[in-house]
């Protein structure tokens, strides 16, 4: 028994010891070749990759410089701080080869060797083309203005803060350019393939919006994965919803148009208006893209089947409405509807168009976790202001006002109603997002 021990040991050892030399082997890509000269048209374009990839959402603090870094990103494993990605030569990336630049965008690895943490979407830059590479890196070194500002140490304590963990992480679940490189032949109409490679690759929608493993891994990088962009985790106190066709809690009864709109200006005419995170990257991002990208966007995401997972449903039904217009109020639900809800939702549930969005069969309201309602509810929200739509229109929060078991009587009330049918809210719920928002 004790030689059986032993050499379980070194079995386990030996593997330890080969994984992590397979970890820590040099990644490779065909190397890519700097022009030498860049002209005006390549770092326009890389500008604009820039917003499709949504590089500021990041690398931008508030109140600072462009690109210069310093946002705190909280991750399972601490806070994480976002780098200086001017072209400044001492705290910045000014002295990065077209090499380099390219393993930290594709392959996760700065240019002194250590593994980046995967709040860097590389896995889905990963099936960003040679040609678009080199346009980033043409608008990052000669398109933004070099900020001197040293970078902040991520407050993660030791183990965690060990980085070699990381090179295995990004060797077993992070896919090597060249093994993902994307091929628009995968698909019949060219729209829906350069959506594709919007959506897969720059535009990273799978790191918020597909669901993770245990590991932290995204379960799918692109369709073949039926669990891909169904519904992401709980980030900063908003779910990153179901962007599949499901009828209720996803996209399945929104129009191309009613997509193109939100992504354009945060609002659609017959649908969502957006806040929290997802308005951020409306006004950093795809506001800036052009019409015919924001139409492939859309065209893919409505080619996609609906996920297998939706507990909701939605079928009209007036008989609400009706109750509400003749004064009938059945419950502290709709008692406290009427009194804080319906002057701008209406008791219809049918809100007012691209301002106060509708209730009745609205796709966020139907979400199987309650977490972005009961947030909404709480501390209330802001339409962002876009170019297309300027106004900075509001919705107070109500945490003040309303108990745990009133705010959960509200949501479930407005889950259940007007024909949605979506589970319970539980007064547990609300008391648990409750105790991480700032007190008052």
């Amino acid at each position: 028994m004790k030689k059986f021990l032993l050499s379980l040991i070194a079995l386990g050892v030996l593997v330890f010891v080969a994984l992590f030399t397979f970890a820590l082997w040099p990644t490779s890509t065909p190397a890519l070749s700097a022009s030498a000269s860049i002209d005006q048209a390549l770092i326009d374009k890389g500008r604009y990759l820039a917003d499709a990839g949504d590089c500021t959402a990041c690398h931008t603090t508030k109140g600072g410089q462009p690109f210069a870094g310093g946002l705190p990103i909280a991750s399972p494993v601490g806070t994480l701080y976002s780098t200086n990605i001017t072209p400044d030569k001492d705290t910045g990336i000014g002295k990065y080869s077209l090499d380099e630049f390219d393993r930290a965008l594709r392959h996760g690895i700065a240019a002194n060797g250590d593994s980046l943490y995967p709040a860097m979407p590389f896995p889905s830059y990963a099936r960003a083309s040679d040609d678009d590479v080199r346009a980033l890196y043409a608008y990052f070194m000669q398109g933004v203005e070099p900020v001197k500002a040293e970078n902040r140490a991520n407050d993660v304590p030791w183990p965690l803060s060990m980085r070699w963990p990381l090179a295995i992480w990004r060797k077993v679940f992070a896919p090597a350019p060249q093994a993902v490189a994307f091929d628009a032949a995968r698909y019949q109409d060219p729209q829906i393939a350069r959506g594709a490679y919007l959506v897969q690759g720059l535009g990273h929608c799978g790191s918020c919006h597909t669901p993770r493993a245990l590991t932290l891994q995204e379960k799918a990088l692109d369709e073949s994965g039926s669990e891909y962009l169904a519904g992401g985790p709980v980030i900063g106190g908003w779910l990153a919803v179901n962007l599949r066709a499901n009828p209720a809690d996803g996209l399945g009864n929104w129009s191309a148009d009613d997509i193109v709109a939100t992504l354009r200006s945060a609002r659609s005419e017959t649908h969502a208006v957006l806040g929290g995170a997802m308005g951020d990257v409306v006004v950093h991002s795809t506001q800036h893209l052009n019409d015919a990208d924001l139409h492939a966007v859309a065209a893919y995401l409505k080619s996609l089947p609906p996920s297998a997972h939706s507990v909701s449903s939605f079928k009209a039904d007036p008989a609400t409405a009706k109750a509400l217009q003749a004064g009938q109020e059945s419950g502290r639900g709709a008692e406290l509807y009427v009194d804080n809800c319906a002057a701008c939702h209406r008791t219809d549930g049918q809100g007012y168009q691209r301002v106060f969005p509708k209730i009745a069969g609205n796709s966020s309201v139907l979400s199987q976790d309650p977490v972005s309602m009961i947030r909404l509810v709480l501390t209330g929200s802001k339409l962002p202001a876009t170019a297309t739509a300027p106004s900075e229109l509001g919705m107070p929060g109500f945490a003040w006002r309303m108990s745990d078991e009133e705010v959960a009587q509200l949501l479930t009330f407005i889950r259940s109603n007007w024909g949605n049918q979506a589970p319970a809210v539980k007064a547990s719920q609300v008391a648990e997002l409750r105790a991480t928002l700032p007190k008052p």
